[in-house]
């Protein structure tokens, strides 16, 4: 396969670039250095924090463009190219009714912080792998000093099954998306990743001709459409596989990275 029309590279985090232990290979650092000797560029497309994204590639943050909290926010260099809040008055609704779910956690992700409202250390230390900077409130609906990207609900009985039914109404007015085995995501119907990609596509220059993503997960079935060579993961969702074009190995098997060495 010819590579070498390639200019933008966007990758998925979890289940994709990182192992199942959400690691990320020391090999990506030399990887990414010999992508930007060649002026390709990389961006971390995830479903995580921009604060925590950011602090997952130590020493080389200024070279990397951020989708993040599934493309509601995108960040290059200390700047805001994209941001794409939710409706206040519809995020509440949301609050009240994910809080009469019973076994569900929600935390609500502004571009500060995220915002929890049950301090069980489970519950925390699950977050905390997503969530560098988070507050603990009495009521998540009194909170009102930032802007809305996203609520993620935390279903340790199984998202798809459990929590998804319940918001199956909102798909006309939100982005309903389970983005892991427990996760589910409520955001803005503008705000997933093939819209984050295409706002940087536009800024960089970039056609999707010369772009390359990875995915593994429903959240990243868009940017799969934003892209001439669309990889699934070997360990991707069906639907994910489905809409890319090609697959690799899985993310315990080196599969970005092997794409990436012949990039």
């Amino acid at each position: 396969m010819d590579f070498s029309s390639v200019r933008l590279v966007a990758s998925d985090m979890d289940g994709t670039l990182l192992n199942t232990k959400h690691e990320l290979s020391p090999d990506f650092f030399t990887i990414f250095n010999r992508m930007r000797s060649k002026d390709i560029l990389f961006s971390a497309a995830s479903g995580r924090q921009y604060q925590n994204l950011y602090n997952c590639f130590p020493d080389i943050q200024d070279e990397i463009i951020f989708i993040a909290e599934n493309g509601s926010y995108v960040m290059h260099q200390g700047k805001e190219l994209h941001v794409q809040p939710m409706d206040r008055d519809l995020t509440r609704d949301l609050l009240k009714r994910i809080k009469k779910l019973p076994n569900v956690l929600a935390i609500l992700c502004g571009k500060k912080s995220a915002y929890i409202d049950n301090d069980d250390p489970a519950f925390v230390g699950r977050l905390s792998m997503y969530y560098d900077k988070y507050a603990v409130v009495d009521n998540l609906v009194n909170v009102d000093d930032d802007e809305f990207l996203k609520i993620a609900i935390c279903d340790l009985s199984g998202a798809e099954q459990n929590s998804y039914p319940h918001f199956l109404e909102y798909q006309n007015d939100l982005q309903v998306k389970v983005s892991g085995n427990v996760w589910l995501d409520l955001s803005h119907k503008l705000a997933h990743k093939g819209k984050a990609l295409d706002v940087v596509q536009k800024k960089f220059e970039i056609p999707r001709e010369h772009t390359m993503v990875f995915g593994d997960y429903l959240n990243d079935v868009e940017m799969m459409g934003e892209a001439h060579f669309s990889f699934a993961m070997e360990n991707a969702h069906p639907e994910v596989k489905n809409a890319a074009k090609y697959t690799t190995h899985s993310n315990d098997n080196r599969g970005v990275l092997s794409i990436l060495e012949q990039l």
